[in-house]
């Protein structure tokens, strides 16, 4: 919490509302320019290629080439990876979403948070399980 002193310093009335709608916008304006929340970059070939990548050294081993749940490791997890086409994601199949999921994981899975990968590797990331999810193989 910052505090009630930007309020004060804000001053009153009208232009002081003003003020204190100007900072406000600043810090929440600046937080997320700083974190990986909020709008996410356009799907475009080069996220995609970048999200195949880090999908193919974080990811297949789990989830196999394709997304079907099929990765060499598989048969050993309980429960089983997602098959991104046919299964239902449990914290939601937005681009935001999986961003999300990305950073948090899934509690009581073998999915663990990815918080080594910074947000733009997230991003791309989120995209390419997005390309899976429809059956596209991906750039």
């Amino acid at each position: 919490m910052i505090g009630g002193s930007w309020l004060r310093a804000a001053g009153g009335g009208a232009g002081g509302i003003r003020r204190r709608i100007a900072i406000l916008g600043c810090i929440l304006g600046g937080a997320a320019a700083l974190g990986g929340e909020g709008t996410p970059p356009k799907r475009s070939a080069a996220l995609l290629q970048r999200g195949k990548a880090t999908y193919a050294i974080f990811c297949v081993a789990c989830h196999g080439e394709r997304g079907a749940g099929d990765g060499s490791v598989a048969p050993t997890l309980n429960p089983k990876p997602r098959n991104f086409a046919t299964e239902r994601f449990k914290q939601g199949a937005a681009v935001g979403q999986i961003f999300e999921t990305l950073g948090k994981g899934v509690p009581g899975t073998a999915m663990v948070k990815f918080t080594n990968l910074s947000d733009e590797e997230r991003w791309a990331l989120a995209w390419y399980v997005l390309e899976l999810k429809q059956g596209k193989p991906g750039p």
